[in-house]
């Protein structure tokens, strides 16, 4: 199979995947985890939110931090995450905006008031993105062999408007963000740009420049890259498909590995989330028995959340603490 394959979603819309690329679809979401979206009519969004990224990560480090998140709200920037409990050589900014519902008021985004583009072009982002989404996931599910019938339950129980869907900007400096004078007081920066991991929601829609760096884990080749390829969206699995589908789809491991291209790195993830009073389980079409227990949404995001900030001690909440014994 080719690694990483190219999917059009325009054909998809205009009447199904054909055979080979639902193959191939299939073959990536079991394996690795990890497709390339093509043809999906998000370019304005995707430009806009790429100069708004090299704008705002451009500016002085004192109007950045003015905008600092922290664990009682996650939204905003920061310097210092851990991954695996390994400290990232990466700054983000993360974000919700457009018609997301929010139930938490102590949770929403610190905009910055420079850039002027910055607010618009990450809302513009978002609204564009939860759609584009929607689409996606029910071409995954569509290509998985699901029925209508059921790619529609599974759009309305999992997701709707009280979706908790995220986003972020990334940027990977070619040096530790955090300033010498503060490094003694946070986790020694690990030796990855971001350590290995799986996204917590059901997939993640990943914008990438042309930088690379980013590399997917397949069950029969090891760590495979995943190439930058113009005007495309990289798409990866997250953990909930995994569940939801009872282990046929693949949570995508990746990494970026460290970043050497003077000018940094730049990313932008839409973390496509279900909605916030999720009970989470293998249902999808499964015919075997469970490989694991319900849970709750909500439960599970917290502890995924939990150890970005500091070493707790131990890993952060994975799937397989739910699995059936």
């Amino acid at each position: 199979m080719q690694n990483i394959p190219v999917i059009d979603l325009q054909a998809f819309r205009e009447g199904g995947l054909p055979a080979i690329d639902q193959e191939a679809l299939v073959e990536a979401c079991e394996d690795h985890g990890f497709f390339l979206l093509i043809n999906h009519g998000c370019d304005t969004q995707i430009s806009q939110v790429f100069e708004a990224a090299a704008e705002f990560f451009a500016m002085p480090r004192e109007q950045k931090t003015a905008v600092y998140r922290d664990a009682e709200n996650p939204l905003g920037y920061y310097d210092r995450e851990l991954t695996k409990q390994r400290r990232d050589q990466k700054e983000v900014f993360d974000f919700k905006a457009g018609g997301h519902i929010s139930r938490n008021p102590l949770r929403h985004t610190r905009w910055p008031d420079q850039p002027e583009i910055f607010r618009p072009a990450l809302t513009d982002f978002f609204t564009a993105f939860t759609d584009l989404s929607e689409s996606t996931m029910r071409m995954v599910l569509a290509g998985l062999g699901l029925p209508e019938s059921a790619v529609e339950a599974t759009m309305d129980q999992g997701f709707g408007p009280a979706h908790t869907s995220a986003a972020r900007l990334n940027f990977y400096p070619a040096k530790d963000p955090v300033p010498v004078q503060e490094r003694e007081s946070v986790t020694p920066l690990g030796d990855m740009a971001l350590h290995h991991h799986t996204d917590p929601g059901a997939i993640t829609l990943l914008l990438q420049d042309n930088a690379g760096g980013l590399q997917a884990l397949s069950r029969t080749d090891g760590w495979i890259d995943v190439p930058p390829v113009d005007g495309s969206i990289v798409v990866n699995i997250g953990d909930i498909l995994q569940v939801w589908t009872n282990d046929r789809c693949t949570a995508g491991v990746h990494r970026v590995v460290p970043v050497t291209n003077p000018s940094g790195r730049f990313s932008v993830p839409f973390f496509y989330q279900p909605k916030v009073d999720a009970v989470v389980e293998p249902w999808l079409g499964v015919a075997e028995a469970p490989h694991y227990r319900a849970f709750s949404w909500q439960e599970y995001i917290r502890g995924r959340v939990t150890d970005n900030y500091s070493d707790i001690g131990e890993e952060d909440i994975q799937i397989d603490r739910y699995k059936v014994a």
